[in-house]
C-alpha cells in the first residue's frame, strides 16, 4: 500500500476506532494482537513500558513528590529507594518524612538540621538502636570491685559513680574505664552525693559529714539527728544541705558552717528520700525558680518552700490512699514540673501547679515494679529481675534486661539509674554511658551500660 493510501486508510480506521464503545475498541485490540507477529509485539511491549511505566517522581515537581512521600511509611519509602539513583535520591532529601518517623521512634529532633541528606541516616540509626533494645541487646554490663564490706550509697554524676561502704569508705569511681579515681576515709554510708571538690554523706551513725576529695580531710560534721540518715541533697547557691531520716524527721543545715537551721516535722515514717529543686511551673504557692524540698517516706510526699523561708511550712502532702493502706516505693522523680512515684497501684505522676494527679500508669504485673527514671517519651523501671523501658506515649514496655541477684533494700539506697536525657527522647549521643548500677552481694558493683551502636 502506498504511503498516501495508508495515511487515508488509518485516518479512516482511527475515526471507526475512537466511535466504538470501550468493550469494541478492547474486542478490536485483542484481534489485532492475535493477526501480529513477533516483530509487532515486540514493538507493542517496548512502547507500552514507555506509556504505562511513567516515573512520576521524576516528572513531578520536587514540592509534589514530598507530599505524595508523606502517605508512606518509612519501611516502604526504603524499598522505594532501592528503586533507582534518582528516587533513592528525591526520598532521602524529603526531611519532614524522616523527621517525623525520628520522632514516632522517640527520638529528638534538632530542627537546625539543614543537611537535606542527614535525616535519613538519623532515622536508620535510629531504628537500628529500637531493634537493639526490642531485641535485648542494647546494654552490655561491667562490675567495679574494691569495697570489702556492704555497698549501700550510691551516687552517680557526669560519667562519675559514689559508693559508699560500711567498710568505712567512700569511692569514686570513672564508669568509662572502671577505674577508682579517689578512695577515702569515712563513716558507714547510708546516702552520698558529691561535685568536684566534696563529698556529702549521710550514716547510720546517725550524722552527716562533707569531705574533701582531694585530701580525704572532713571539713563539716553535722549533729543532731536521733535515727540514720537514709538521703541527703544540697544546693550551694543557697548554702543549704538536707536530710531525711529514721527519726521521722528533715533537717535543714548551713552547708559551711554544720548549723542545724531548722528541723522539718510531720512524717510519722522514716524519711527516705529528699530532693532539692527548683520549680519551673508557677501556681498560688510557688512561682517559677522558687526552691522547692520534697521529702518522702512509706506513705507520703510532703512539699515545702524551701527556698523562701527557712522556717518553713508543708505546702502539701501527697498519698496514694487516704488510709495508708498503699505504700510507695522509696525512689522519687522531681523535675520541677511534675513529681512521680511508683506504688503497688501503679506509677502516679502529679501536676507541680496544681498537684492534680495527672495519670497512673498500671503496666502488667506492676506490685513489684520500681521507678528509676521519668523522662517525657520513656521511663525506666525495675525489679527483681528485670531493668524495662517502658514507653510513656504507649504506656508500653518496650524493652527488658535481665539482672543478677542484687542486694535487696526496702529503702532503696543501693541501686539508682545513670544518665537520664535519653528518657526526653534519644538522639544517638545520649545513649552512651551507665544505665543502671546496683550493689551486689559480694560487695562489687554491678552496672549496666548502653552498647555501642555496632
Amino acid at each position: 500500500m502506498e504511503k498516501k493510501d495508508f495515511e487515508a486508510w488509518l485516518d479512516n480506521i482511527s475515526i471507526a476506532f475512537l466511535s466504538l464503545t470501550d468493550l469494541q475498541k478492547n474486542e478490536t485490540l485483542d484481534h489485532l494482537i492475535s493477526l501480529s507477529g513477533a516483530v509487532q509485539l515486540r514493538h507493542l511491549s517496548n512502547n507500552l513500558e514507555i506509556l504505562l511505566k511513567r516515573d512520576f517522581l521524576k516528572l513531578l515537581p520536587l514540592e509534589l513528590s514530598f507530599y505524595l512521600l508523606k502517605w508512606l511509611d518509612p519501611q516502604t519509602l526504603l524499598t522505594c529507594c532501592l528503586v533507582s539513583k534518582q528516587w533513592n535520591k528525591v526520598i532521602s532529601a524529603c526531611t519532614e518524612v524522616w523527621q517525623t518517623a525520628c520522632k514516632n521512634l522517640g527520638w529528638q529532633i534538632d530542627d537546625s538540621v539543614q543537611d537535606p541528606l542527614h535525616w535519613k541516616k538519623v532515622y536508620l540509626k535510629a531504628i537500628l538502636r529500637m531493634k537493639q533494645l526490642k531485641d535485648h541487646e542494647a546494654f552490655e554490663t561491667s562490675s567495679l570491685i574494691g569495697h570489702s564490706a556492704r555497698v549501700y550509697a550510691l551516687y552517680y554524676k557526669d560519667g562519675l559513680l559514689c559508693t559508699g561502704s560500711d567498710d568505712l569508705s567512700a569511692k569514686l569511681w570513672d564508669v568509662s574505664t572502671g577505674q577508682c579515681i579517689y578512695g577515702i576515709q569515712t563513716h558507714t554510708c547510708a546516702a552520698v552525693k558529691f561535685d568536684e571538690q566534696k563529698l556529702v554523706t549521710g550514716s547510720f551513725d546517725n550524722t552527716l559529714a562533707c569531705w574533701e576529695w582531694s585530701s580525704g580531710a572532713k571539713t563539716q560534721h553535722f549533729r543532731g539527728h536521733s535515727g540514720a540518715v537514709f538521703s541527703v541533697d544540697y544546693n550551694d547557691e543557697l548554702d543549704i544541705l538536707v536530710s531525711g531520716s529514721a527519726d521521722f524527721t528533715v533537717k535543714v543545715w548551713a552547708l559551711s558552717t554544720g548549723t542545724c537551721l531548722n528541723t522539718l516535722t510531720g512524717h510519722t515514717e522514716w524519711v527516705t528520700k529528699v530532693v532539692l529543686q527548683k520549680c519551673k511551673v508557677k501556681s498560688l504557692m510557688h512561682s517559677p525558680g522558687d526552691y522547692i524540698l520534697l521529702s518522702a517516706d512509706k506513705y507520703e510526699i510532703k512539699i515545702w518552700p524551701i527556698g523562701r523561708e527557712i522556717n518553713c511550712k508543708c505546702l502539701r502532702t501527697l498519698s496514694v490512699s487516704e488510709d495508708r493502706s498503699i505504700s510507695l516505693q522509696p525512689r522519687l522523680h522531681f523535675d520541677g514540673k511534675y513529681i512521680v512515684c511508683s506504688s503497688a497501684l501503679g506509677l502516679y505522676q502529679w501536676d507541680f501547679a496544681s498537684y492534680d494527679i495527672l495519670r497512673v500508669i498500671k503496666p502488667p504485673d506492676f506490685s513489684n515494679v520500681s521507678l528509676l527514671g521519668f523522662g517525657e517519651i520513656f521511663a525506666l523501671l525495675f525489679d527483681n529481675r528485670y531493668l524495662y523501658i517502658m514507653d510513656l506515649r504507649t504506656e508500653k514496655l518496650i524493652s527488658r534486661w535481665p539482672l543478677p541477684e542484687y542486694r535487696k533494700s526496702k529503702r532503696g539506697s543501693s541501686f539508682l539509674a545513670g544518665e537520664m536525657s535519653w528518657l526526653n527522647g534519644l538522639n544517638g549521643q545520649n545513649d552512651t554511658g551507665l544505665v543502671f548500677a546496683t550493689s551486689m552481694p559480694d560487695h562489687s558493683i554491678h552496672l549496666v551500660l548502653w552498647k555501642e551502636h555496632g
